[in-house]
């Protein structure tokens, strides 16, 4: 009974790291495409820059940068904010939960299971008893 409690242990704990890992790693992808949307417009930017600087004044070319340089400032913190997440105090706890529920159901099966030699080595021990009288 109590290896299967500590198995339904496990398994919630494993659910639960689960759900939170997939939970960072799309936050991890929502601000990756949100980084590279801003990157893609920096790009676009800097282009319009280097046409303002060849058909245009200087402002303009100026407001042109200005532009692109916000957009790629934007687009690093966005990307140094993916690279920084990293696994959250319930998905540590959930996976040290889940390994010793396992370890204990390893240890309570190991102990079944030499309770079970045991009682097989008695019953043959009765039963040649019983046989030689």
């Amino acid at each position: 009974m109590r290896s299967l409690r500590l198995a339904r242990i496990a398994a919630e704990a494993e659910g639960l790291r689960l759900r939170r890992s997939a939970q960072r790693t799309a936050l991890r992808a929502i601000y990756v495409i949100v980084a590279l949307g801003f990157f893609a417009w920096a790009v676009l930017f800097a282009h319009v820059a280097a046409w303002f600087w060849l058909r245009l004044s200087w402002e303009a070319r100026h407001a042109a940068l200005i532009v692109a340089g916000a957009d790629l400032v934007l687009a690093v913190l966005l990307a140094v904010l993916a690279s920084l997440l990293s696994p959250g105090r319930v998905e540590r706890e959930a996976l040290e939960v889940r390994r010793r529920a396992i370890e204990s159901v390893g240890g309570a099966l190991a102990f079944s299971a030499m309770a079970m030699q045991v009682l097989r080595l008695f019953t043959n021990l009765l039963a040649r008893r019983r046989s030689g009288r």
